[in-house]
């Protein structure tokens, strides 16, 4: 029983913790944007933006980071043999790439209050899909453990998805081409 407990609590864990992660570069990315508005709505926007940026990291997604990890470790000691499991070991993995990921935001939230930040909107917007791979990754491992499909079903999934991941990007690049020959038309 205590196992269902832990795998419960840990599934509301990270799906807190993946809604800041999803959302913090999404904020980045207007933070950036800002920068284009005319004072004093740009200094206003990139203050708002910090102040939000830090309540999500601080009170939301550093306490569900630790909640998910501590439920995760209650998970292991029910179950102490799941880690002699290869699937497990590449799934932690990919849990350390997002718990550095969590860490790279917490980053950028001072670089970009510090007005240090080098990225660009496109590359943020890039950087915003990372949460998204990392978090297919660990659920494919997690409901197929060592079972993973390797089929030409799977393949053609994930070529399916890369093509519609490459589709979105190739759309974003056009409003965004858009957007500027818009701005630079004479008024």
């Amino acid at each position: 029983m205590a196992y269902l407990w832990f795998k419960s609590l840990h599934i509301l864990g990270f799906v807190a913790w993946f809604a800041g992660l999803f959302y913090l570069p999404r904020l980045f990315i207007y933070h950036i944007e800002a920068e284009e508005r005319q004072e004093p709505i740009k200094t206003a926007l990139k203050q708002e933006y910090s102040r939000i940026e830090k309540l999500l990291y601080k009170l939301i997604m550093m306490p569900a980071m630790i909640f998910t990890i501590a439920m995760a470790i209650g998970i292991i000691s029910t179950e102490p043999d799941i880690l002699k499991q290869t699937w497990l070991h590449v799934k932690l993995f990919f849990v350390l790439l997002l718990i550095a990921f969590h860490f790279y935001c917490g980053r950028l939230i001072v670089q970009l209050e510090t007005e240090n930040c080098s990225i660009n909107s496109l590359q943020m917007r890039r950087i915003n899909e990372v949460p998204t791979i990392l978090l297919g990754l660990v659920v494919l491992l997690a409901i197929f453990k060592n079972s993973l499909p390797m089929t030409i079903t799977a393949w053609g999934t994930a070529i399916v998805v890369s093509i519609f991941a490459v589709i979105i990007q190739l759309y974003a690049g056009k409003r965004r081409l858009e957007k500027q020959e818009e701005s630079s038309l004479p008024s």
